[in-house]
């Protein structure tokens, strides 16, 4: 191993380990009284519903970590609250969606029968069903229903990746594409690194070089929550980020704007939290680059130590 290497490998590690460090530091504040008085409603749900998967994926990749511990803790509080299915439904653009996620991602246990009971009336609604959603928008309802054990009447996920944007990527002009789009496409295809996405090796290839290119694009503008996605979509198609040069150079920056306290201070460079900014306001505008780089470091280290996509948990409706 180079030296280069090495202090990349020691850069990663750090920037996991304070990431991992704020998040179970300031997660608890998401549920407190101090949280539901200052925080919005939907910004509070949406970012519980993303505390969620990250323990999810945390589980999987770093089970004895004792900030999970905290992280857990928090989630299935949230889960087990009476009025939690009611403040997923406030918001009526995000409505089904987050009660989707609510029962996929819901902690053993947690929640009573109120997750089982959402499934039901999803279904009895027609969101189990592609209806009028965008190809996008039925491989995500999918990935949820598949995780929550939900019956469904979506296309396969080789069907819906060959309708998908990500497939048409490669002869689009990168600034044309949606970032998040590409990334959760390869998130839901391939279960955040927990299998193999199913696409052919000339497909893989192709997406990965689209990645590759949004990846180098997303740095130099110093996008740092969408490099985090990108970084962590690298592994997913079976690269190793911090062998790509686009990937180094990512992990890279994230290091080195990565704040004392181990928050990523903002989702970009022009939406960096001020100097002067209120605990509250740092808070909002850290939390979801942080929590993405918590989520692809996790994800990305742990692979690499057991020499690719991991096989644990693999399965689409395995272990919440």
């Amino acid at each position: 191993m180079s030296t280069r290497s090495a202090g990349l490998d020691e850069a990663v590690t750090s920037l996991s380990a304070g990431v991992r460090h704020w998040i179970g530091q300031h997660a608890g504040f998401l549920d407190s009284p101090a949280g539901r008085a200052e925080l919005p409603v939907t910004p509070r749900v949406k970012a519980l519903l993303q505390l969620a998967l990250l323990r999810r994926h945390w589980g999987y990749a770093a089970p004895d970590d004792s900030v999970l511990t905290e992280v857990t803790g928090v989630v299935e509080r949230a889960w087990g609250r009476p009025d939690f299915p009611e403040l997923l439904t406030l918001d009526r653009r995000y409505a089904r969606q987050f009660e989707l996620m609510y029962a996929a991602l819901a902690p053993v246990g947690a929640g009573g029968d109120a997750p089982g009971a959402v499934v039901a009336r999803l279904a009895a609604d027609g969101y189990l069903a592609p209806r009028r959603k965008s190809p996008y928008l039925q491989l995500e309802a999918r990935y949820h229903a598949d995780l929550a054990g939900a019956e469904h009447c979506f296309a396969s996920y080789r069907e819906l990746y060959e309708t998908s944007v990500p497939a048409r990527a490669a002869a689009m002009p990168v600034p044309d594409l949606d970032v998040c789009v590409v990334t959760h496409t390869v998130f839901y295809l391939g279960d955040f690194g927990l299998r193999d996405p199913g696409l052919t090796e000339e497909e893989r290839g192709r997406l990965l070089g689209v990645v590759e290119r949004l990846t180098e694009r997303c740095v130099g503008l110093g996008e740092w929550d969408l490099v985090g996605k990108l970084l962590l979509a690298q592994f997913c198609l079976g690269a190793d980020p911090l062998g790509t040069p686009s990937g180094a150079a990512g992990f890279r920056m994230l290091a080195e704007v990565q704040a004392p306290g181990g928050a990523i201070p903002g989702r970009s460079v022009v939406r960096r939290a001020p100097a002067d900014a209120t605990p509250v306001d740092f808070f909002r505008r850290s939390y979801q680059a942080t929590l993405v780089t918590a989520l692809a470091t996790l994800i990305v280290t742990s692979g690499r130590r057991a020499g690719g996509l991991s096989t644990a948990g693999a399965t689409t409706g395995g272990a919440r």
